[in-house]
Parts: C-alpha cells; structure tokens; sequence
C-alpha cells in the first residue's frame, strides 16, 4: 500500500481518510499550538471514510435483497446492476477489508426486507426458503454478470 499521503488518497480513500485523522490526533496529543481544532477535524475526516464504508454496505444490502428469486424479476436485476455501480465506485481495499467480514450481519438485514418484498409478490414459499445464514460470496455478490439464479441454470432473459 502507498506510504505518501498524495498516493494513498489516490489509491485508497477510506484508508487516507483513517491515516489523516490518525496523524490529527497525534498533532492534538503532542499539544500542537495552531489555529486547527485537530480533534473536530479528525472526526470530520474519520466520518468521510465511513460515509463511503456505510454507502458500499448499504449498498451490498440492496444487491442481496434483490437477490433471492428464482427468476429475478427485470426492476430487481436494473436496481442490483445500479447498486453494483456504486460499489464499485466507492470500494476500495481498506472497506473491502472492514465490509466483508461483516457480512452475514449485513444479509440478516436484507433477507427480512428480501422475505417482505417476497411475501409482497405472493411467493410465499420463496420467502420461507431464504436461508438464514449467508449463502452468497462477497465476490459473486459485486460481479456484473453472476446472478444467484444461475446457480439454476436460468439466464437473465428466462
């Protein structure tokens, strides 16, 4: 990973954005007699990361929301390539890192909200048979064409 400040910003936002507040802090430790409120500004800083982290696992939850079906449904498929999108513009390493651990608390979330849209379209049977623990890999779940439907031999067109 980059060591210089201008590089990692570059390279990997969210792991800048924790590298900066770090250095705030250790300004603020050291007693540092400037005009910078260092202790506010490296929350600031801290929260622009997290605000990337929240948008990549907000985002994941709606890929596995709309996720479930057998024959995913054509607004489900145009929401899920959307929210891959955004993943991919907002993911870096350092998230990816954080994001994908937690996981299974992130599909817990999802599969109650993928279980009412389900129960929403009378598939009463599909909703019950979510799984309750995550069956989907993190890298299945960011790829453009994998859909969890082709694990049944079905096309994005059926």
């Amino acid at each position: 990973m980059a060591t210089r400040p201008d590089q990692l910003y570059k390279d990997d936002f969210y792991a800048w954005t924790r590298d900066q507040a770090a250095a705030l802090r250790r300004l603020a430790e050291q007693r540092w007699n400037g005009p910078l409120d260092l202790e506010h500004l490296a929350e600031e800083v801290e929260d622009l990361g997290s605000a990337q982290q929240w948008a990549v696992e907000s985002q994941l939850e709606r890929v596995i929301e709309h996720s479930p079906s057998l024959a995913p449904r054509r607004q489900w498929m145009i929401s899920v390539v959307d929210a891959r999108g955004e993943i991919e513009h907002r993911i870096t390493p350092a998230i990816r890192r954080e994001v994908e651990p937690a996981l299974s608390s992130r599909y817990r979330r999802a599969r109650r909200k993928a279980e009412l849209a389900l129960l929403d379209h009378g598939e009463k049977e599909a909703a019950r048979g979510l799984p309750a623990d995550c069956p989907y890999e993190f890298d299945d779940l960011v790829a453009d064409e994998w859909w969890p439907a082709n694990r049944h031999g079905l096309r994005d067109d059926d």
